[in-house]
């Protein structure tokens, strides 16, 4: 059955903005080489209270911290599990120096600090120490204890009281039951790397070739509703000015040679075979000598290409299929179709994930499988290696340089669906079982699924999907409970 993540209620949804501040994200995009990802800042608490015995009263509550000797235990353990995990989360995050809670003014004094997420270890005392170091706009992170080590008293309360004010109802700004983790760090690592993902993701600069836009009916507002929900900051730019830098690099000797040179070192590569003509290699790697230009001018590390079939012939006699291919293997996130719907789907997978991503064009699910298709995929999916390749013509046009990336056999990859409202994003964990060359999109992967396919078929929303190696499902789910967008997972 599927099923949905959603840590809160949309009353108490984060708002984008506030959510853009707490996470300290820069306007005008990231000041970040590519591939590189946004520091995570974490400042973990330990929330707890010493009662001492009163004679014939209940004085002691649930927990196992009553001392100032396991208190300092307690705060050993926690410096050793954060070292865990840092290692286990894959994402670079900074732990500051561990803070203590034991009034409502050192916890408001927590709340004015400077750093991304609370991680809280709430041993033992009342709902106003949480609630004094919890700011509603940042996003709070809360561990509590079973075996890991003496049992915390919110290990039995958190949820009723400080996430449901002994009512009902979602009570607290900003945490909900997904935001609890019981013992495992392993747990709280992937948490953290959805948010360090989401920190990343959100504020990035896109530099958009011929506008920004959105597929079809559906797709108008995607550029705004990108902008709402992820803060992104689109900078447009016109064809008539890249033909202008185009023209510019071809009287360029020195530009136009070394183009020629990294063209040559690429098709003699290992696994790439060339099936096109040598001067759309060329071309297509001084094109996207003049895109990286225009990149860091720009400030960008994201890039789109909006109406590429036919305007970018022309101007770079070549297709942009190769160049995007080869941004995206540079660390650069590179689209074509300049499609809003799906795009910040990709630029949150590649920010959680640190790979490459695959924008494509599904087909109708059908018996556990459904092909993926697109003429721009990367080749180092998994971060590290390239993939084969044949290097052919766009398959439309039958023109330029495209890649058919032979994507790895038996590879667990995390699909996205986004919808066009930016309300439900739908997802499912498949296999990669085949890579044919049909007559369609030149990149192509059957996917195998765990999921009813009339069901899946079902909950497919706009149009294009998002593909990426790996299972990132958790990590998706959970950022987007954080922007308002719900999660269903198909994966059965």
């Amino acid at each position: 059955m599927p099923c949905c993540m959603s840590s809160m209620s949309r009353r108490t949804l984060l708002k984008t903005g506030a959510a853009l501040a707490a996470l300290d994200v820069p306007s005008g995009g990231h000041p970040l080489e590519p591939g590189a990802r946004r520091t995570l800042r974490v400042q973990p608490v330990l929330i707890y209270q010493i009662f001492k015995p009163r004679p014939q009263t209940s004085w002691r509550p649930w927990g196992g911290l009553f001392t100032e000797k396991e208190v300092a235990e307690e705060r050993a353990r926690i410096g050793r599990e954060l070292e865990t995990v840092s290692r286990q989360a894959a994402y670079p995050l900074e732990f500051l120096p561990l803070r203590e809670v034991r009034s409502v003014e050192e916890g408001k004094a927590v709340a004015e600090g400077a750093y991304d997420v609370l991680l809280m270890y709430p041993a033992s005392g009342g709902v106003r120490l949480l609630e004094s170091a919890a700011r509603p706009e940042r996003p709070t992170v809360i561990f509590v204890r079973h075996r890991s080590g003496p049992v915390y008293e919110w290990y039995e309360i958190v949820h009723p009281r400080f996430l449901r004010k002994t009512d009902d109802d979602w009570g607290q700004p900003g945490a909900g039951p997904a935001d609890v983790v019981v013992d495992e760090t392993a747990d709280l690592a992937w948490r953290l790397r959805a948010l360090g993902g989401l920190k990343h993701a959100q504020g990035r600069r896109v530099l958009c070739l011929g506008g920004a836009s959105g597929w079809g009916a559906g797709g108008r507002r995607a550029p705004q509703l990108a902008r709402e929900r992820f803060g992104l900051d689109l900078v447009e730019v016109s064809y008539d000015e890249l033909g202008r830098r185009i023209q510019a690099a071809r009287k360029d000797d020195k530009r136009v040679r070394q183009a020629a040179l990294e063209a040559g070192q690429y098709v003699a590569k290992k696994g790439v075979k060339l099936e096109t003509k040598r001067e759309f290699v060329d071309n297509a790697f001084l094109l996207t000598d003049v895109l990286r230009e225009m990149l860091r001018e720009a400030g960008a590390t994201a890039f789109t290409i909006n109406n590429c079939m036919s305007t970018i012939m022309p101007i770079g006699e070549t297709t942009a299929c190769l160049p995007l291919s080869l941004l995206n293997d540079q660390g650069y996130l590179a689209f074509c179709e300049s499609d809003f719907v799906v795009i910040p789907s990709g630029i949150l997978l590649q920010a959680i994930s640190g790979l490459p991503v695959f924008l494509n064009d599904p087909t109708t699910p059908h018996h556990g499988l459904v092909t993926l298709a697109h003429c721009t995929a990367p080749r180092r999916m998994d971060g590290k290696s390239e993939e084969p390749a044949r290097l052919v013509t766009h398959f439309e046009s039958d023109y330029g340089a495209a890649p058919k990336v032979e994507m790895r056999i038996g590879q667990k990859v995390t699909n996205i669906i986004p919808d066009f409202s930016f309300k439900r994003w739908v997802g499912f964990e498949g296999e990669i079982v085949a890579a044919p060359f049909l007559p369609i999109c030149r990149s192509q992967i059957d996917v195998g699924f765990r999921a009813d396919p009339y069901a899946l078929a079902s909950a497919m929303r706009g149009f294009h999907w998002m593909t990426c190696y790996g299972d990132w499902r958790k990590e998706v789910g959970y950022a987007l409970s954080k922007v308002g967008i719900e999660w269903v997972d198909m994966t059965a």
